[in-house]
């Protein structure tokens, strides 16, 4: 008699030369991947978690001086015991770097590991390491896109800019930039949809409390969907919105940032609305800061090179400039990338920093 070979598991996937990133995630629904699901434009959304370190010595390391700068590289994390070393962001201390540390899952289940190439896009691995393999050899790469990470630095030199004041974040992502913010703000409403994206800014913030905490600052994760006029307020809805924080919101909110979420033009048609509408319900004048990465594609649609996504945001950016409702008025100028840079990632030409100031009509 025959004996079939059992089946595999339905979460031990084989990585083949046609997976794409929907099967992945189709075939493992139970089973905890980077990769956790599939937003509403089809666009792969991750889970990251990390910690932020710094050393006396890593001035040479992140470049603050400027220069060439290669991938974002990671360190082995402090004991839980000895704590860290150095001092924190906003101390006053110059000639300190930082790096950016991609933290294990502590909850003891396995993640796929995810690589990611020059233009930030996901490299899936076709052939996944052995679980026994607990020493991979070389540094592991950074999950975090890069316009995150510029956009973290020009929080860091512009620290006047944001000490003491309420911030909000559009489209959080991993937290990075609201943990950076918080080390000056008072109170930083880091924003984004999705329970399990939120979960995962809710976990970073609390790896990286010790930052916020020298500052006072504090990180408040909260649902805020681009295509909803009005923020949840329903308890019943995790990181939805109490009266008392709306109340903060719209009282006391002077900035307003964002990094690489101009992909996909109904988003960022949505982003644009959404920053306009903050803008005319806040008590207070307010600045938003805008990252976005430039990025270059070729198109069969006009069998050449593109910047379909940037030219829309650059649309939109001149249609807020526009605008005339006999409110606000909204000043739109870019914010030139010569400022130091401490965190340790590529700072490239197609990078790019853009301010709107919103002010009253008088």
């Amino acid at each position: 008699m025959v004996q079939l070979a059992p089946a595999a598991a339905m979460d031990e996937v084989t990585f083949r030369s046609d997976t794409v990133l929907s099967d992945v995630h189709l075939y493992t629904p139970n089973h905890r991947h980077l990769m956790v699901r599939l937003n509403s434009v089809g666009q792969p959304v991750f889970l990251s978690q990390f910690k932020l370190l710094w050393s006396q010595d890593s001035r040479t390391d992140s470049g603050a001086t400027g220069g060439d700068h290669g991938d974002v590289h990671t360190k082995e994390p402090p004991s839980a015991e000895t704590g860290s070393t150095g001092s924190p962001p906003g101390s006053g201390r110059s000639n300190e770097g930082f790096s950016l540390q991609a933290g294990a899952d502590t909850t003891g289940r396995e993640a796929a590991e995810a690589q990611l190439d020059e233009d930030g896009d996901l490299d899936v691995v076709r052939r996944p390491r052995a679980a026994s393999d607990r020493n991979p050899a070389g540094p592991p790469r950074d999950k975090v896109w890069r316009g995150a990470l510029l956009l973290a630095d020009y929080i860091l030199f512009r620290q006047d800019l944001f000490r003491g004041c309420t911030a909000l974040e559009l489209g959080a992502g991993t937290g990075l930039a609201s943990i950076i913010a918080a080390t000056v703000a008072r109170t930083v409403y880091c924003t984004d949809v999705g329970a399990d994206l939120l979960t995962m800014c809710q976990r970073n913030i609390a790896l990286n409390s010790h930052l916020a905490a020298t500052g006072g600052g504090v990180v408040k994760v909260k649902e805020l969907d681009w295509l909803k006029d009005d923020l949840c307020t329903d308890p019943e809805v995790p990181f939805s919105w109490s009266q008392e924080e709306i109340s903060d919101l719209y009282d006391h909110t002077t900035i307003l940032f964002a990094a690489e979420v101009f992909y996909d033009d109904d988003l960022t048609d949505a982003v644009f609305k959404t920053l306009s509408r903050l803008a005319h319900r806040l008590k207070n004048a307010c600045t938003a800061i805008l990252s976005v990465e430039k990025r270059l594609n070729f198109t069969l649609r006009h069998l050449d090179v593109t910047c379909e996504a940037y030219d829309h945001f650059r649309s939109c950016l001149r249609a807020l400039e526009q605008l005339v409702d006999g409110k606000l008025r909204f000043v739109v100028e870019p914010v030139e990338a010569s400022f130091p840079q401490l965190l340790v990632y590529e700072r490239i030409q197609q990078l790019e920093l853009w301010k709107i100031i919103a002010e009253p009509v008088t």
